[in-house]
């Protein structure tokens, strides 16, 4: 990885630095667990964004432009436009205090209770409880895994969208890490044409993608536009989770304000600081993100190395996006306990597979894990010789 100003030395990284007390990833489990669950990275903030908060906070606190910041709003257009989000109308970005109040409120929008939503799964977990907890039911289509990751079954997909009005759609998918192809976008913008469905697209980890095409977001077609909602936010490519912001992009203004509003004042506004993080990571922080793919890639290559060599009865795909790597350990035999197991005996925590399904499907989920590998190269090298041991 090329060391630059903007790029911090990741292989330095310690858990005695990582473990302060803000950090929940750090500090949920005990001093001898290796947190490699929650979908923040460990490395430091880009400097540029670090340069923009400190200048802010000389511009004091007030309310900042909560009718819509224009610099920001421009910044945004222009990145998304490279995306295929072109000739976005006024109206057409409304911002959120993060994406997950967006995909809540996309279903409270554009759903009555009792009605189904149709999602693949596993599934990012905001996803089906968005769904559930709202009083809807999860139209569940699980994803197929092939010999070269996992693909979208279309069968299913046909026959669950029969009864739905609203398809949720992640692209990259989370937890699997698959960025979907120009020809599964066409495929699944065919079955949203037959089908008269909305959708909604999460394309939060768009630019932590390890493929050499450019992203070509959901709604770039024009025939599927005026029917999605794309969310997004910068939390995951510039590791600020911790900034809750986001936004609704849509290019029927009419639809992405049926959205916003459908949350009312429970959803709350983005912060000030927010809005100063995002935008100093669109215009200044190119470098420290290609430098942070580039390292995540090679994390990615050493875990796909690793795993192949050492433990050959993990089944995986290595990920096209995401920092994130779904394994399949059910041929282990705590396989029924799996991320319980993990913990209490190589003192590692990671996400169990059964958060990414609904309710009915957990069982089949059991013995996958989603493990976090956005850390230094020694810290990841320590957890896999933990997890090499104790499933020896």
């Amino acid at each position: 990885m090329t060391q630059t100003q903007t790029s911090p030395a990741y292989p330095t990284l310690t858990p005695a630095e990582l473990r302060h007390p803000d950090s929940l990833k750090w500090t949920l489990y005990a001093d001898d667990v290796i947190p490699m669950w929650i979908a923040d990275m460990d490395f430091p903030v880009a400097p540029p964004i670090l340069a923009a908060l400190r200048e802010r906070l000389e511009r004091g606190l007030g309310y900042h432009q909560l009718a819509g910041d224009r610099v920001l709003d421009g910044l945004l257009r222009e990145k998304l436009a490279t995306h295929g989000l072109s000739d976005l109308p006024e109206g057409g970005i409304a911002m959120l205090p993060g994406v997950v109040p967006g995909i809540y409120a996309t279903v409270a929008a554009l759903t009555q209770p009792g009605e189904k939503v149709l999602t693949m799964t596993p599934i990012y977990h905001p996803f089906h409880l968005s769904i559930t907890g709202q009083g809807r039911e999860v139209a569940s289509v699980p994803l197929l895994d092939g010999p070269d990751g996992y693909e979208i079954d279309w069968d299913g997909m046909d026959a669950a969208a029969q009864d739905t009005r609203l398809l949720l759609l992640c692209h990259p998918h989370n937890p699997t890490g698959r960025v979907w192809t120009h020809e599964e976008l066409e495929k699944l913008r065919d079955l949203v044409a037959m089908h008269d469905l909305s959708v909604l697209s999460d394309e939060l980890h768009a630019d932590l993608r390890f493929t050499g095409a450019p992203f070509e977001s959901f709604a770039a077609a024009e025939r599927v536009r005026d029917r999605t909602i794309t969310v997004t936010g910068p939390c995951k490519a510039f590791n600020t989770a911790g900034l809750g912001i986001g936004v609704l992009i849509g290019h029927d203004a009419e639809l992405v304000k049926k959205v916003r509003a459908a949350a009312g004042g429970l959803m709350g506004h983005e912060g000030a600081m927010s809005v100063t993080m995002w935008q100093a990571a669109l215009k200044d922080g190119g470098p420290w993100l290609a430098d942070t793919v580039a390292y995540l890639r090679a994390n990615r290559d050493f875990l796909t190395d690793y795993l192949r060599q050492h433990l050959p009865a993990v089944k995986f795909h290595p990920v096209e996006s995401t920092y994130l790597a779904w394994l399949d350990l059910r041929d282990f035999p705590r396989a029924g306990d799996m991320q319980k197991f993990l913990l209490e005996e190589a003192r590692v925590a990671v996400h169990d597979g059964p958060t990414f399904v609904p309710e009915e499907l957990k069982p089949q989920a059991q013995g996958f894990i989603r493990l976090n590998f956005a850390t230094s190269r020694e810290i990841l090298t320590d957890a896999l010789e933990r997890l090499r041991e104790a499933l020896a």
